[in-house]
């Protein structure tokens, strides 16, 4: 009776947090790579000891961003239905108000 099938769970794929972090470190990534190929001068290189620091720090981005996601494919967050119907609520049974004493 406590049997769960896969039909009764739901991925909460689209809620995760990991892949909205992923999106954002991938655009800023994916624009500071750009940048750094396209408007770098000898100047901005010369401040940073030599380094196109906005090229390095966005492909450091984009490689994290596609690990978040990799996690976020291949460790799902499962729902089980059963388990939120009876679900009361954060510290339902903690809460009291001054008035209960």
């Amino acid at each position: 009776m406590s049997e769960k099938t896969s039909s009764g769970r739901s991925a909460a794929g689209l809620f995760d947090v990991r892949n909205i972090i992923a999106a954002l470190l991938g655009i800023y990534g994916i624009v500071l790579t750009v940048m750094g190929i396209v408007h770098h001068s000898g100047q901005q290189i010369a401040k940073s000891d030599g380094l196109n620091l906005n090229l390095w720090t966005g492909i450091g981005l984009i490689i994290v961003s596609i690990i978040m996601a990799v996690w976020a494919w291949t460790r799902p967050i499962i729902v089980v239905p059963e388990e939120i119907e009876h679900h009361d609520g954060p510290d339902s049974a903690v809460m009291d108000t001054p008035g209960d004493r």
